[in-house]
């Protein structure tokens, strides 16, 4: 981008581990100690049908020797997709819920009809976002041994944007791309999650919530097209529900000036493309969680 003026690197955190990537593994490394310490040998947690979480939990499982269970939105299709049959062959449970039930997952009912099904487990919630994942995300940017003054993720449930925001140093900023349409409600989600990890809001990150492209997982033809060209151009798959939509807001706010020129700009990578995305080319190699540059 430098006919923008803006320079940008890509921290690869999609290489930290080849099947507990990125945000992944940096959101559930403190969960799982604590469910270690707390004598738990079962992990719940919750997803849809195409989660990167769901398949990451399912690793982690298998590597670290506790059962899994994967609770789903939705009706159950078979065959399994290829998300979910990752997740089964890692020996997770697979278990469904209804849209309208699914919404209140959370609720102390739901959680303890859980438990009667599956006895007791340490919870792990959506996207894997509370104050444990916070801390673990907050390590990132300590990683990055150059001077930057912006830092992009992609936002789901917020706990990356809220650790990212929380180890930046004074004047630097985030910016968190939302993937779900509506996804203002993220602003309220970030704070809430950086005052139970930290105490309290950091207050230097921002949300952009106009690059979903119709909501989550939704893929229309633009971006499909961004995507190869951006393989054709750099030789990496951008993974198509989170990274894509970012790294697509970063180029649109970069043309229309909304990322200042002279920005120094790092975009973190925070998974690979999935098994269900067919682009047959193969990725860029590197390091675990190097920095890629680009102009």
């Amino acid at each position: 981008m430098s006919e923008r003026g803006v320079r940008l690197w890509l921290k690869r955190d999609d290489l930290i581990d080849a099947h507990i990537t990125g945000n992944k593994w940096r959101k559930l490394k403190y969960n799982l100690a604590a469910a270690t310490e707390s004598g738990h040998d079962t992990l719940l947690t919750f997803g849809g049908a195409y989660s990167n979480h769901i398949r990451a939990v399912a690793a982690a499982g298998h590597r670290f020797g506790f059962a899994t269970v994967g609770v789903i939105r939705g009706e159950e299709r078979l065959p399994l997709n290829p998300s979910l049959a990752y997740a089964a062959d890692q020996g997770m449970r697979l278990t469904y819920l209804d849209r309208g039930t699914y919404r209140r997952k959370t609720d102390a009912q739901v959680v303890d009809t859980l438990k009667r099904e599956w006895g007791d487990f340490y919870l792990i919630p959506e996207g894997g976002s509370n104050a444990l994942a916070v801390r673990g995300c907050a390590e990132l940017p300590h990683e990055i041994d150059l001077d930057f003054d912006l830092i992009c993720c992609p936002s789901g449930t917020g706990g990356t944007l809220a650790g990212i925001a929380a180890g930046l140093a004074p004047g630097q900023r985030a910016l968190g791309f939302s993937v779900l349409k509506g996804g203002e409600f993220l602003n309220e989600d970030v704070a809430d999650l950086q005052i139970q990890a930290f105490g309290r809001p950091s207050g230097n990150w921002a949300v952009q919530t106009g690059f979903h492209f119709g909501g989550f997982a939704k893929k229309p033809p633009e971006l499909t097209a961004f995507i190869g060209d951006f393989f054709d151009r750099h030789a990496l798959i951008l993974e198509w529900i989170y990274v894509a939509k970012m790294m697509y807001g970063i180029f649109a706010l970069a043309e229309s000036g909304a990322i200042e020129p002279g920005t120094r700009c790092v975009a973190v990578i925070t998974g690979p493309p999935g098994p269900e995305q067919a682009l047959d080319a193969p990725g860029r190699a590197g390091s675990p969680g190097e920095l890629v540059g680009r102009r």
